[in-house]
């Protein structure tokens, strides 16, 4: 099959918050999380320097911020943002529930090769 379909609702939820879904899409290079955050939740402080991830942070619902190297960036709802590998981050949800859609993947220049002249209108 060219595709794989999962909602996220229909993937286990890990702790109180996370939906993971790598596996149910069966991707190779791509991490992609659903975060719902409760009122006042915290994450866990971490960097993805062992695996060389890059992450891309997209806020769909709420404000909450994000601790990067100990800067706090505000964000509010359609606000992305990227962050190294070797940099900690930690999502801090404030007081009404949030959502992001978490994008990972090995930090490369593969994109700069990338013709999208024909994606763009």
């Amino acid at each position: 099959m060219a595709y794989q379909k999962v909602n996220y609702t229909d993937v286990e939820q890990v702790g109180d918050a996370m939906h993971f879904l790598r596996e149910p899409l069966e991707t190779d290079q791509v991490g992609v999380t659903v975060v719902r955050c409760k009122p006042g939740w915290i994450g866990r402080k971490h960097d993805h320097s062992e695996n060389g991830h890059e992450e891309v942070y997209v806020l769909f619902e709420g404000r909450a911020d994000v601790v990067v190297d100990d800067e706090t960036v505000s964000m509010e709802t359609g606000d992305a943002i990227r962050i190294s590998a070797d940099a900690t981050r930690q999502i801090r949800n404030g007081e009404t529930e949030s959502a992001f859609v978490l994008v990972s993947a090995p930090e490369s220049d593969s994109y700069d090769d990338i013709d999208l002249t024909g994606f763009i209108g």
